[in-house]
């Protein structure tokens, strides 16, 4: 759930950055775009963290079964 949280924001801002780029606000636009990478990265780094600990149950409940 907050992956999909965090690629909302992210394109919010990335949005809200092309307004500003539209506007001819290029400072605004830098750190709005900046923000929304931000965002991604935070998206990309809540689904590995859940891939990995997926993978972490699958190997415990794997050795549970095993013994």
């Amino acid at each position: 759930m907050t992956e999909r949280l965090w690629i909302i924001v992210a394109a919010l801002l990335v949005v809200a950055a092309a307004v500003f780029l539209w506007r001819n606000n290029l400072s605004a636009t830098f750190v709005t775009a900046t923000l929304g990478a931000v965002a991604w990265f935070l998206s990309y780094r809540f689904r590995l963290r859940a891939n990995i600990l997926g993978e972490d149950d699958e190997a415990n409940d794997r050795d549970d079964n095993g013994k």
